[in-house]
């Protein structure tokens, strides 16, 4: 006789996305003081992916970050796709972004200055990053 299977776990419950609510970080002065929500925090959100090496800090997620030091003395060719590429990858792995577009390059003095839109379930936010190359 097989025992039977109890699968009451499949029903009657919701999956909630957590909320936004965190605390503030103030980057001008090196502080953290206050909350913020939605908007504000995703803005916060891609400035830290954005700025975490990726693989680089046991602390964070393998998912969390971007690879952006293999790219010091490669040819811009190279650099230019391939940095609008790992910042997308990076980006979309949090479940708030709906996507990232108008990549916008300015090259000078052996860095790339890249602008771009992140699409976000709460509203766009213009974003941009500085990379050595």
């Amino acid at each position: 006789m097989l025992p039977a299977v109890n699968d009451d776990l499949q029903k009657d419950f919701e999956i909630e996305e957590q909320p936004t609510y965190t605390y503030k970080l103030n980057l001008d002065n090196s502080t953290i003081a206050g909350f913020v929500d939605e908007l504000e925090a995703m803005k916060q959100a891609i400035y830290l992916i954005l700025n975490i090496e990726r693989y680089e800090y046991l602390i964070y997620s393998w998912n969390y970050g971007i690879e952006l030091n293999d790219l010091y003395g490669q040819p811009i060719p190279f650099v230019l796709p391939e940095l609008k590429r790992r910042i997308t990858e990076a980006l979309v792995q949090d479940s708030r972004i709906l996507g990232v577009d108008n990549f916008s390059f300015e090259t000078n003095k052996g860095k790339v200055h890249t602008t771009f839109t992140v699409h976000t379930i709460f509203g766009d936010v213009e974003a941009e990053r500085v990379v050595r190359i």
